[in-house]
């Protein structure tokens, strides 16, 4: 069957079928990157990947340029075409990679801000009003976007990760949960007794007022028609609770950063996010002005015994 964009020429189906170990996230931008090339190169009259030479790459990256792409963007395009042709010449397909060491301008680093105790405790202690009566889908909710935010913060967990919990994952006695995350990399994460108690509460009393008849037997988290909570959800949970904007990627990043300042190790806190790379880790997690002046003011030879 002909591709929708540019032909059997192009191979996307065999393309989508490489990807099949990312995520579906990354899958889908990949596939949408090339695609928008396809139509692109064909404006120019190229209707194959035998067409595609180095220059040609290049002056797609100028052209988004002028379309006003973001950085991030165009860093992304890139790596889909990299991804693309170097399958493509690996399958038999291109004798030559036209996109070996294609460059691409390098994203700005736009991390999210790191929510202060405060904003935290706002969050994840909400005030409470008592209801009488027995439980209703009310409390249900409750319980699931305390279990919710008390995750995010505990574990330093992906939306995606969450989401696609599975209650054979869930250690109460253990204090851990197992989570599948970025390539399918598969990892067991410590989380404390707090975390435990409110995740029990969820598990045991809560998620039973929400299921359906769409419910997934296994799904740790629900959404209010009973089916698997998305990443949509999560973030309707943070719109409601957190006092101030905060992004769902700022729990994890919190979560990372509140660890350093504690003095946890660079290695231990890559394992929790569950970064392949250590320079990862680096780039996405800063150290606080306040550890850094404690730091410095513990071990520089002339402020010792000023501060």
């Amino acid at each position: 069957m002909a591709d929708s964009v540019g032909g059997v020429a192009w191979d996307l189906d065999g393309f989508a079928a490489h990807l099949g170990g990312r995520s579906k996230a990354t899958s889908r931008a990949y596939r949408s990157d090339l695609e928008g090339f396809v139509s692109w190169a064909a404006r120019s009259g190229v209707e194959s990947p035998e067409g595609v030479d180095r220059v040609m790459l290049r002056r797609y990256l100028a052209y988004l340029g002028t379309r006003r792409y973001a950085r991030s963007s165009i860093s992304r395009k890139a790596a889909s075409l990299r991804c693309y042709f170097a399958w493509a010449a690996r399958s038999g397909k291109l004798e030559v990679d036209p996109a070996c060491s294609l460059s691409s301008p390098a994203p700005q680093s736009r991390l999210p801000r790191v929510l202060d105790r405060s904003e935290l405790q706002a969050m994840l202690d909400p005030p409470r009003e008592r209801r009488p009566g027995p439980a209703d889908r009310t409390d249900a909710l409750r319980q699931r976007d305390d279990a919710v935010l008390e995750l995010l913060y505990a574990c330093g967990l992906r939306v995606a990760e969450l989401c696609g919990m599975d209650i054979p994952g869930v250690d109460l006695d253990g204090l851990t949960v197992t989570v599948m995350g970025k390539g399918s990399r598969e990892r067991r994460l410590p989380m404390h007794d707090r975390c435990a108690g409110v995740l029990a509460a969820w598990l045991s009393s809560g998620r039973n007022l929400l299921v359906s008849d769409e419910t997934p037997a296994q799904a740790v988290f629900l959404n209010q028609r009973g089916r698997r909570l998305g990443p949509r959800d999560v973030r309707r949970i943070i719109d409601r609770r957190s006092p101030v904007p905060t992004h769902p990627h700022a729990i994890r990043h919190s979560f990372a950063t509140h660890l350093l300042d504690g003095g946890a190790d660079l290695r231990v806190v890559q394992e929790l996010l569950g970064h392949a790379s250590l320079q990862t880790t680096q780039v996405y997690t800063h150290v606080s002005k306040e550890r850094l002046l404690a730091v410095h003011g513990s071990t520089h030879p002339r402020a010792q015994g000023e501060r």
